[in-house]
């Protein structure tokens, strides 16, 4: 437990600079997008073995703490993928070019690429989302419930 402790302190106290930040912000979004994968599977089977509880896992995943955890998971695939083959290219065929300020500059590209594809797609899935609560909230205050 020990050697855990001393790893997550060595993560957060380490100031490394782009190359570190690359290094955290590639392992969290990994994590992120393999929990994401983890509980798509688990809900999907709830389809055919429980679809009550499906149904209550399809109101939770409609709330608004999901809807911008699925916006923020589009940025931790883009982010995960276009830092996973920044690094795959640099090691297959520039290995020689591994340097630090190479790499601060390549860690600078890789985010602003991640923010270019992102951006819109974060501002379409929150404008689906705002009309959603709003078409929701019109129905309601047609049945006198709202």
């Amino acid at each position: 437990m020990s050697t855990l402790k001393n790893t997550l302190i060595g993560y957060v106290s380490y100031r490394g600079r782009e190359g570190h930040y690359s290094f955290l912000l590639h392992r969290l979004t990994g994590l992120g997008t393999l929990l994401f994968l983890t509980i798509h599977i688990i809900d999907m089977a709830w389809f055919y073995w429980a679809p009550d509880l499906f149904e209550e896992a399809l109101q939770l995943y409609r709330s608004w703490p999901y809807l911008i955890g699925e916006i923020a998971l589009v940025f931790a695939v883009y982010f995960h993928g276009i830092n996973g083959l920044r690094i795959a290219i640099v090691d297959m065929f520039a290995p020689n070019k591994w340097t630090i300020a190479a790499e601060r500059n390549a860690v600078r590209w890789t985010l602003v690429g991640s923010l270019i594809l992102w951006l819109p797609s974060a501002a379409i899935m929150l404008s689906h989302a705002i009309s959603a609560s709003n078409e929701a909230a019109q129905m309601l205050d047609k049945l006198g419930i709202f």
